[in-house]
């Protein structure tokens, strides 16, 4: 099976690496491009045997899957790159929210899906939310989440919610990154622990919470009800974060939305503009 990338930004280098290292693929099975072609062939030069194409036709004509790895306002033009390359048999993949299903479908000629990865996959966790196009098979499903099951949990899900799981998968890592950053300077300012110290202690703290999660069989609030005695010192400050964060995550998700509102206004003018002035 020969897998492209179309795109070696973020994201598109992360799986292609992740990927790589997790021996889910050969460097040789591989073929990228870039708007910067410079990009890619640098990416090939670190894998021996990995492929850079100075086209994004030429990604699509020699490969089996091809993941799109372009930002939105990008999209449309990849897309006709491509178009006149497909084949009935390929999968195209986009690992962009706003790009519909019904987009790819009204403009290429083959099996189309969304894939949504996150940051988490690089150390092979995760999970890799995935939306099937119409003619797209049992076997071919199989195939792709086979491929993703190596750096990650591929999970299907509903396109009506790509947004919200977006936020918790790829996004959240980031929110509670950001959280995590808030609780290590407060504690450096206000104890003057060493910063280094502290994050080593709060990253443990992170990753024996989500296996408490996960392996553990806890739910969040049994995890809180375990910590917390009853006027201890847990419980007095997870009263102070409910008074103090009380909406917060409601607005949070409330602008991803607005975001990918806008963005998809964007994506589906790209595809339906031309249709409207050609006729």
């Amino acid at each position: 099976m020969n897998v492209g990338f179309i795109g070696t930004g973020t994201m598109g280098s992360l799986l292609i690496e992740a990927l790589i290292a997790s021996g889910a693929l050969t460097p040789a099975q591989i073929a990228v491009s870039n708007r910067t072609f410079a990009k890619a062939q640098a990416l090939a030069d670190r894998y021996s045997g990995m492929k850079a194409e100075c086209t994004n036709v030429g990604v699509a004509r020699g490969c089996d899957i091809v993941f799109l790895c372009v930002k939105p306002h990008e999209f449309k033009k990849v897309v006709d790159d491509i178009k006149p390359a497909v084949r009935p048999d390929q999968l195209i993949v986009s690992i962009t929210s706003p790009v519909l299903i019904s987009h790819l479908e009204g403009e290429l000629a083959c099996k189309v899906a969304k894939v949504i990865p996150s940051i988490t996959n690089f150390v092979w966790s995760g999970a890799s939310l995935c939306i099937y196009g119409k003619t797209v098979r049992e076997d071919d499903k199989s195939r792709l989440e086979d491929l993703l099951a190596h750096i990650s949990e591929p999970l299907r899900i509903d396109e009506s919610f790509t947004r919200i799981v977006s936020d918790l998968s790829s996004c959240g890592p980031a929110f509670i990154s950001f959280l995590l950053e808030q609780f290590v300077d407060a504690a450096v300012k206000e104890t003057g622990i060493g910063r280094e110290d502290a994050m080593k202690v709060a990253s443990a703290m992170l990753l024996g919470t989500g296996l408490l999660l996960t392996e553990g069989g806890l739910t969040m609030s049994q995890v809180q009800e375990r910590v917390a005695v009853p006027g201890g010192i847990t419980a007095k400050a997870l009263q102070l974060l409910r008074n103090e964060t009380d909406g917060v995550f409601n607005l949070l998700i409330r602008t991803t939305h607005d975001k990918f509102r806008e963005d998809l206004n964007k994506v589906t003018h790209a595809f339906t503009s031309e249709e409207v002035n050609g006729q």
